[in-house]
């Protein structure tokens, strides 16, 4: 931890493949790509981390395939962190494809049919990219792979309690709050927030999966937490709308036609040094360019711009309760 202010911080985080500044947002990159960027444009934007999804990897190019290539830093060309989730949300989002059982999730393959086991020990297999390792003892490599645990419980506070307790005592490397599914009032969802936080390690890394919102990142960060992730900026970026401080502009709309400032004219961003509001207007929704340079701009935005950046300096210089953030 470098700095404070109450219970908001500003901490480093030391892997293997990369030092990261938190708090930090992570991009989702579904089967191996940030749809419409490249991995370089990614470290250009000060991407420190980006997550891969266990399930949708293992059916699509599936795990033995990334084993063989190498594993997944080699196969998507990626020099920096990496996250791999659990693939548990799918249990809500793909609820129509799923039977949920004591043994674990069994899916149905919206790619071949086929059936596909996600169990506890078989989400980490796929994880470690290693089909040797095939005991019970899933996690075989802890000195480069750091297993967090995830803090269940829904917005009960009794059950969150209880799985933040079970957590602690295995002393794990860091610790994230899921259990969302990412249609909770916000006071209820910050308030369960608050109470992990509050019963978390304070030298360990807290990460609140499923949070993209810049105003939850906000909030959430005021509240001791130090890493998120989120579809919401490219898939934002593919429906025509773009980050900007006064909250989401709308491209596609009729009023950008013969707008010739740039999306944001206090960014410094590739796109917004180049490339107007009525250009990336011809191209939104009509033409792939228009959500790449929108997808830019968004995770930038999320990134290197706006959001982390002033978090940053806002607690360093003691001025967090004056960030300001439009909703």
């Amino acid at each position: 931890v470098l700095g404070r202010f109450n219970r908001g911080r500003i901490a480093e985080l030391t892997l293997p493949h990369y030092v990261c500044q938190m708090p930090l947002f992570m991009p989702m990159e579904t089967q191996g790509t940030i749809k419409g960027l490249t991995s370089s444009q990614l470290e250009e934007i000060d991407c420190q981390i980006i997550l891969g999804n266990t399930y949708h990897l293992a059916l699509r190019p599936a795990s033995e395939l990334i084993d063989d290539l190498g594993g997944f830093h080699k196969f998507m060309n990626w020099r920096r962190a990496m996250l791999t989730d659990s693939g548990g949300f799918q249990m809500v989002s793909l609820l129509h494809l799923v039977d949920i059982t004591e043994e674990g999730e069994m899916f149905q393959s919206p790619v071949d049919g086929k059936p596909l086991l996600l169990a506890p020990e078989e989400s980490i297999e796929i994880q470690v990219s290693d089909r040797n390792y095939i005991t019970r003892i899933a996690h075989k490599r802890p000195h480069e792979q750091n297993l967090f645990g995830i803090v269940q419980g829904g917005l009960d506070l009794v059950l969150r309690d209880l799985c933040v307790r079970g957590s602690v005592v295995r002393n794990l490397p860091g610790y994230a709050i899921g259990g969302r599914s990412g249609g909770e009032v916000k006071d209820s969802f910050w308030r369960v927030v608050a109470q992990c936080t509050a019963a978390l390690p304070e030298d360990k890394p807290r990460y609140v999966i499923g949070v993209g919102y810049p105003l939850d990142i906000v909030v959430c960060s005021a509240l001791g937490a130090d890493m998120y992730d989120c579809v919401y900026p490219a898939r934002t970026a593919r429906f025509g709308m773009d980050l900007v401080p006064e909250g989401v502009l709308i491209l596609k709309h009729h009023a950008m036609a013969d707008d010739t400032r740039a999306i944001d004219p206090t960014c410094t961003c590739m796109v917004c040094k180049n490339y107007s509001r009525a250009y990336i207007h011809c191209l939104v929704t009509k033409d792939a360019m228009g959500s790449q340079l929108l997808s830019y701009h968004n995770l930038y935005y999320m990134m290197k711009n706006d959001l982390s950046r002033d978090l940053h300096s806002s607690i360093i210089q003691g001025r967090f309760p004056q960030y300001d953030i439009y909703m």
